[in-house]
């Protein structure tokens, strides 16, 4: 039979085949390895299964996941940390500002006492230059002789100037002079713009 053509296998000669060759499969041993095989060289293309990164050992996975959760722990102790740490700063920033309006409470109250002390001594430098003045200048002359000179000259340049003038002339020239010289230089030094 030279001239016979060779006829194609029909549909259903191919059908029944694969019938049979999944029958074997399933039947056999390894049939649901060999049938998952398959599955997957069917379903995957080539290159799909180049890019699939190789599975990572058991060992390397539980280090990773410990590693990990060792870190987490760290981390949620250090914002305890920082979370007490900002409690005790805000109650030491809390003490200080109450520290700081007592200070200045007191601070107040002291100025007050001051300028309470400061107006008394002045009344009373008031009052008592006014007594000088009023005195005979021979007598004011030879008290004023026992005073230190820059004393003495606090009160005569504080007088009126008839009564100073008065004074000073009662006093011996040498300690009339020193007087006069701490009276000049008192404002000599002060700014003349």
């Amino acid at each position: 039979m030279v001239g016979k053509r060779r006829r194609a296998p029909r549909p259903t000669y191919i059908i029944v085949s694969c019938l049979l060759v999944s029958a074997v499969i399933r039947l056999g041993n390894g049939g649901v390895v060999l049938a998952e095989e398959l599955s997957t060289h069917v379903d995957e293309p080539p290159v799909a299964r180049a890019q699939i990164a190789p599975p990572v050992p058991e060992p390397e996975v539980g280090f990773l996941l410990a590693s990990i959760r060792t870190r987490q722990e760290q981390l949620s102790e250090r914002e305890v940390e920082i979370t007490e740490r900002q409690l005790e700063l805000n109650l030491i920033e809390q003490r200080i500002r109450q520290q700081l309006a007592v200070l200045k409470q007191a601070e107040q109250k002291l100025a007050d006492t001051l300028a309470i002390a400061d107006s008394a001594a002045e009344k009373d430098l008031i009052q008592l230059t006014t007594v000088y003045e009023k005195m005979r200048a021979k007598n004011a002359a030879e008290i004023f002789q026992t005073m230190e000179i820059s004393f003495a000259a606090g009160f005569l340049s504080r007088m009126k100037p008839e009564s100073a003038a008065g004074i000073l002339s009662e006093m011996p020239p040498n300690a009339a002079y020193s007087i006069s010289v701490v009276m000049a230089g008192k404002n000599a030094n002060a700014p003349r713009e």
